[in-house]
C-alpha cells in the first residue's frame, strides 16, 4: 500500500512539529485526539489518507488542503473543483484526472462534509485511483452516490472495490461501475461483495462484459443480497443460460424493485424463466427487457406470469421481434389479474389495428392507470391522428376561463388530498375517470411528459396561467413550458411561488 508520508519533498523524519503549510502536506483523516478511530475487521490503523497534525486538518481550508494536495501528487488543480468544494453535488466527469489527480481529489474529500454525489465517469482513473477513492471513503461519512463508469478498472479495480464493499462501513448508498471492461471473473467479486453488503441500495453494471458465467455469479449474488433496490444489467452479453441463472436469483430476492436487462439475448427461454418469477416475485415493480430477441413465443409465458403479479408498474418490450397477436395477449393478461398494478408497456416498434385498440380500451376500463405504447395504428388517417393529438394544456385552460377558476383549482379537484403532487399512476387514472376536460389516452399522455419527474410523481405546482414558466431552483433555471402569454420568471418555494411579468 503507497503510504503518503514518504511522498513528501525530502523532509527530514526528525524535523519540529510546528511547520509552515506550504512546506508540508498533512493527509490524515479523522485522527482522534484522545485515541485512535477503532478500525472494522482488524484493519490497520494506517491508510493512504492518514495526516500527522490533527489541528491541521481544522486550521487548514478545504481549498488549501486540495492545492497541497495537488502539489504533493504533481498535477495541475482542477478549477471547478476548487469553485464547488462546498456544494452538494460535483460532476467531474471527462476531466482527465487520471490516477493522481484522481488521489488529489480522495485526499481533499476525506474531510469534507458538503459533497454528496460525485461524478467521476470517463477519467482514467485505473486501479491506483480507485484506490485511494476507497480509502477515502472509509474516512467520510457524507458521500453517498459514486460515479466511476467508463474508467476501464477491470479485474484489478473490481477486486479493490468488492474488498471495500465487503467491509460494509461506508455511507455510500448508489453506485455507478457501467462501461468498466468487467468480465465474469470480475462478477464473482461482486457477487462476493453484494453477498454480504446491505447498505448500496443502487448499482450500476451496465455496458460491460458479462457473459452467462457472469450471470450465473450475479444470480447467486441476487439470492442473497438484502440490500439492493435497482440494479442496471443492460448492454451485457447474457444468453439463456444466464438469463436463467438470474432469474433463478429473483426467485429469492424480495428487495430488489428496478432492474433494467435490456440489449442482451434472453431469448425465449430466459423469457420463460421471467414468466415464472413474475408469478411469485411481489417486489419488482419496473422491468426492461427491451432488445433480448423476445418472441410471441416468449410473450405468451411473461403474459401468463402477469395474470398473477400485484406488484409490477413498467415493462419495457420495445425492440423484440413481438407481433400484435403477442401484444394482445400482453394487454389481455392485465385484464384478467384484477389486482394488476400495471401502469406502462412499452411496444413502441409494434404495429397494431384499430381492433387492438378496442381491446385496450377495454381493459382501460378495468385499468384506468394503464398506458401502452405502441408505434402506430393500422389504417387511421392523418386526420383522425390529428384529433386525437389535441393539446390537452389548451383543453384544461379553456375549461378553467369557461368556470372561472384557476388550472390549479382543477388539478388539485383530482388529488383527494388536496396536494400538488401525485404519482404518474394515480394521475393518469384521475384523468381518464375524470369527465371535465374528456381525454383518450394519447393526450393523457402528453399530459405527463409536460409534468412528470424523473421521480415518477406528476408535478402541477408549477402550472401558472399565461407565460414560459422558469422554475429558479438552486441547481438552475428549469423550463417549465407548460403555459402560454407572456410570463418570463417564477421564483418558487415548496410554499409559494412568485411570478413576475416581463
Amino acid at each position: 500500500m503507497l503510504d503518503w508520508k514518504e511522498e513528501k519533498l525530502d523532509e527530514p523524519e526528525t524535523e519540529p512539529a510546528a511547520q509552515n503549510s506550504d512546506e508540508t502536506f498533512y493527509c490524515e483523516a479523522e485522527a482522534s485526539v484522545a485515541g485512535e478511530k477503532e478500525k472494522p475487521g482488524g484493519e490497520s490503523s494506517e491508510t493512504d489518507l492518514e495526516i500527522e497534525d490533527t489541528e491541521k486538518l481544522f486550521t487548514t481550508g478545504q481549498r488549501e488542503l486540495y492545492l497541497e494536495a495537488c502539489k504533493l501528487v504533481g498535477v495541475v488543480p482542477v478549477s471547478y473543483f476548487i469553485r464547488n468544494m462546498e456544494e452538494s453535488y460535483m460532476n467531474l466527469n471527462h476531466h482527465g484526472l487520471g490516477p493522481s489527480g484522481t488521489k488529489a481529489i480522495a485526499i481533499a474529500l476525506v474531510s469534507n462534509t458538503s459533497i454528496v454525489t460525485l461524478e467521476l465517469a470517463d477519467n482514467c482513473i485505473m486501479e491506483e485511483g480507485t484506490l485511494s477513492l476507497v480509502q477515502m471513503l472509509q474516512e467520510n461519512y457524507y458521500l453517498q452516490d459514486l460515479n466511476i463508469s467508463n474508467n476501464d478498472l477491470g479485474l484489478k479495480g473490481a477486486s479493490t472495490i468488492s474488498e471495500f464493499l465487503q467491509r460494509n462501513t461506508s455511507s455510500l448508498l448508489n453506485l455507478q461501475l457501467s462501461g468498466n471492461n468487467f468480465k465474469d471473473e470480475a462478477a464473482e467479486l461482486f457477487c462476493q461483495a453484494f453477498s454480504a453488503n446491505y447498505r448500496i441500495k443502487t448499482l450500476d453494471l451496465s455496458h460491460n462484459e458479462f457473459s452467462d458465467k457472469g450471470g450465473e455469479h450475479l444470480g447467486q449474488m441476487l439470492a442473497l443480497n438484502i440490500g439492493l433496490q435497482s440494479l442496471d444489467l443492460s448492454w451485457n452479453h447474457f444468453h439463456t443460460r444466464g438469463a436463467v441463472a438470474l432469474c433463478n436469483g429473483l426467485r429469492a430476492n424480495v428487495t430488489l424493485q428496478k432492474l433494467d436487462l435490456s440489449m442482451n439475448g434472453f431469448g425465449n427461454e430466459g423469457a420463460t424463466a421471467l414468466g415464472e418469477v413474475l408469478r411469485l416475485n411481489n417486489s419488482l415493480v419496473y422491468i426492461d427487457i427491451s432488445s433480448n430477441d423476445i418472441s410471441n413465443e416468449g410473450v405468451i409465458k411473461i403474459s401468463k406470469g402477469l395474470e398473477f403479479n400485484e406488484s409490477l408498474k413498467v415493462l419495457k418490450l420495445f425492440l423484440n421481434p413481438v407481433s400484435m397477436d403477442g401484444a394482445t395477449l400482453l394487454i389481455l393478461s392485465i385484464k384478467r389479474n384484477p389486482k394488476s398494478k400495471m401502469e406502462e408497456i412499452d411496444i413502441s416498434n409494434v404495429l397494431v389495428s384499430e381492433q387492438f385498440v378496442k381491446i385496450l380500451d377495454g381493459v382501460c376500463a378495468i385499468h384506468p392507470q394503464l398506458d401502452v405504447t405502441y408505434k402506430a395504428v393500422q389504417g387511421f388517417s392523418a386526420k383522425k391522428e390529428l384529433l386525437l393529438w389535441t393539446n390537452p394544456m389548451k383543453l384544461i385552460q379553456s375549461y378553467a376561463d369557461q368556470h372561472q377558476i384557476t388550472v390549479i383549482d382543477f388539478f388539485k379537484s383530482l388529488n383527494p388530498n388536496g396536494r400538488m403532487m401525485m404519482s404518474v399512476g394515480d394521475f393518469r387514472k384521475a384523468m381518464i375517470q375524470q369527465d371535465k376536460v374528456p381525454m383518450n389516452p394519447y393526450q393523457v399522455r402528453e399530459l405527463i411528459k409536460k409534468l412528470a419527474e424523473k421521480t415518477g410523481m406528476v408535478n402541477f405546482s408549477c402550472w401558472c396561467l399565461g407565460g414560459a414558466l422558469r422554475i429558479m431552483k438552486p441547481g438552475g433555471i428549469k423550463n417549465c413550458g407548460l403555459c402560454y402569454g407572456s410570463i418570463k420568471t417564477a421564483k418558487f418555494s415548496p410554499d409559494d411561488f412568485n411570478v413576475s411579468l416581463a
